[in-house]
């Protein structure tokens, strides 16, 4: 509920899934369709903005490779000072807020500032990606466990992995945002010990009508890539499951 002891309003992260509108929660409508303001990032679809009532402001602030229109500081003051004007503001992420959503980091700074806020999950794309191409992330037998990685890093940083962990046959790796440094996290997972020929997948725009998946292997990756010309938001997955999804897409 909003905030009663200051005169604030409230702010509402709300994950709206990998893109399809029926796939949102009923408690991720409810919100979409009550804001006072909405702001969303460039993964949030068409097709779920145009269920914002008409009339409703709606603030981009999204984010694509090497280009962004808020940095993410500035997203977290523009919550503020939004909330100090509405009663309450949806901040709309694609995916789940709390899987690299950032929106812990924008529940720091509301925290900080005096401004309530709630939490409303959504499909995160690994789950609604994943289903979408008929690619379970775990089989008995032969996928135990599954990962989730980002092959995004902060400016000046590097990939700050422990590569050495993602060498189980048996895991599932799941890399978010991977498409701008793949050499480098290909490279990294084979030599930890990940083997060159591990089943892989790429799946572009998944969860929506433009989806596109690609079968390859690990090592083959960046090559395949570059030959289906494939842009972000594509998700990549490595493990033994890839070879489970080519009989489960055999209409």
């Amino acid at each position: 509920m909003p905030n009663q002891a200051t005169d604030n309003g409230h702010v509402v992260l709300v994950g709206a899934g990998p893109g399809d509108p029926d796939l949102l929660t009923l408690r991720a409508l409810h919100f979409i369709q009550r804001g006072d303001v909405i702001v969303h990032d460039r993964l949030v679809s068409d097709e779920i903005l145009g269920l914002v009532p008409e009339g409703v402001e709606k603030v981009f602030v999204g984010k694509a490779p090497g280009r962004h229109i808020l940095k993410q500081e500035e997203i977290n003051e523009l919550l503020v000072e939004l909330a100090t004007k509405h009663k309450l503001v949806v901040r709309l992420k694609g995916g789940d807020p709390f899987v690299f959503g950032r929106g812990s980091e924008e529940a720091e700074h509301l925290i900080k500032h005096g401004i309530s806020y709630d939490v409303v999950p959504g499909i995160t794309a690994a789950a609604g990606c994943g289903a979408a191409a008929r690619i379970p992330l775990t089989h008995r037998g032969m996928a135990r466990s599954v990962r989730f990685i980002t092959g995004h890093h902060k400016e000046g940083h590097g990939l700050d992995i422990d590569w050495a962990t993602l060498a189980d046959p048996e895991m599932t790796v799941v890399i978010y945002m991977g498409l701008k440094n793949l050499n480098n996290i290909v490279a990294n997972m084979i030599q930890a010990g990940r083997a060159p020929d591990t089943p892989a997948a790429i799946v572009e725009n998944g969860a929506t009508e433009k989806q596109r998946i690609a079968y390859t292997s690990l090592q083959d990756l960046p090559q395949t890539r570059l030959e289906g010309d494939f842009k972000p938001p594509s998700l990549l997955i490595v493990g033994q499951v890839i070879e489970i999804a080519k009989i489960l897409n055999h209409d």
